[in-house]
């Protein structure tokens, strides 16, 4: 019975390779085995470390890390803004194949060429804070990026991660239909901190003293920094420092 079982799993396997052979994550094209083929890899850029610290908005070598102006005329909300990717190619076609169709065999690609910079950025003590979506949306694509990503980063680096602290108030327009002081108006009462389940399930693991954990706001996409700025007001009441961490981040024009 087992001999016959691994035959039959043997034929499956066969013909699941034949239907769908291994191809690039990113364009489809075929390989030898599944990942990211030699005209997409010079396509994906990293986000450039030459960036305003406080904000991640890229920045020339001589003027990193910053504070650059739009920091200087207003001060996020968070100390240290990292994004992994630049949105743009197959980072962008990748990001799109995921919110709009659910498909994120990119996203898992990225996320582990990701591993070293994540390890050198993520404590195992920290604790990951998805950005909260709109119920309706989340209702209809029936996912949650942020949320998604956040397990991920938490699955390699070993740290904490919650979707419950970070809570959003009813529905907004879709920042990406909206012009940047548009953004920052539509955001700025959308967020606000689950008080009675921090005091339920992390401040008794987090002394007032302690500094051996932080705390990152985890979303996929940076555009204007709106998203990030409002949501990591949200989280003031617990008087510790907030960073924040995307995936990718719109090159400023």
């Amino acid at each position: 019975m087992g001999r016959l079982s691994t035959k039959c799993m043997d034929w499956v396997n066969r013909g699941a390779e034949a239907l769908f052979p291994p191809a690039c994550h990113f364009c489809h094209l075929p390989l030898p085995e599944a990942g990211c083929c030699e005209v997409c890899l010079p396509e994906i850029r990293p986000h450039s470390l030459d960036c305003c610290q406080r904000c991640g908005r890229a920045l020339s070598s001589d003027l990193a890390p910053g504070p650059c102006g739009s920091c200087l005329r207003t001060t996020p909300f968070q100390q240290e803004t990292h994004s992994l990717f630049s949105y743009h190619g197959p980072v962008r076609d990748a990001l799109l194949a995921w919110k709009l169709g659910g498909d994120d065999a990119a996203i898992h690609w990225l996320m582990n060429a990701s591993a070293s910079r994540l390890s050198g950025l993520i404590n195992a003590d920290d604790l990951l804070l998805p950005v909260p979506m709109p119920l309706s949306r989340m209702r209809k694509s029936g996912l949650h990026h942020a949320a998604a990503l956040a397990k991920m980063v938490a699955g390699q680096t070993g740290c904490h991660w919650d979707w419950q602290l970070l809570r959003r108030h009813g529905e907004q327009a879709r920042q990406s239909s909206l012009s940047k002081v548009a953004r920052r108006k539509n955001l700025r009462k959308s967020f606000y901190l689950n008080h009675d389940h921090w005091v339920e399930r992390w401040e008794p693991r987090w002394s007032e003293n302690s500094q051996s954990g932080r705390i990152w706001v985890v979303d996929d996409i940076v555009t204007t920094g709106a998203t990030m700025h409002y949501a990591c007001k949200a989280l003031r009441g617990l008087k510790r420092p907030v960073y924040a961490l995307s995936l990718a981040r719109t090159p400023v024009k």
